[in-house]
């Protein structure tokens, strides 16, 4: 992820990164922050919207559902088995991570 990548708010340049401003959480491989309602995350010099859920009972995006029966492959609810959190997949930041579910960015 490119610390320095601009994004345009409002004709307002700014950097998504640690203290600026947004929430951020990981989600798989990557970070994504909220902006104006949505989630978002850098990706080869731009920002993508966060996917949107699949799990047919919400209609956010994955990095904010919080359904307890969602089986939305990118959602990843299921809880991180490395033995060092109690994290969910989609939260947990392990630096030695082993759970073969979790492909986060730690």
């Amino acid at each position: 992820m490119s610390a320095t990548l601009q994004h345009d708010h409002r004709g307002i340049k700014h950097t998504h990164g640690p203290g600026c401003g947004h929430d951020a959480t990981i989600h798989l491989d990557h970070v994504d922050y909220s902006h104006d309602g949505n989630w978002e995350h850098e990706h080869e010099g731009h920002y993508d919207t966060c996917t949107t859920c699949q799990c047919g009972s919400c209609v956010g995006q994955c990095v904010a559902c919080d359904t307890t029966s969602c089986a939305c492959p990118t959602c990843l609810h299921t809880a991180c088995t490395c033995g060092h959190c109690t994290d969910s997949c989609a939260t947990c930041a392990c630096d030695d991570c082993s759970c073969p579910t979790c492909q986060h960015a730690a």
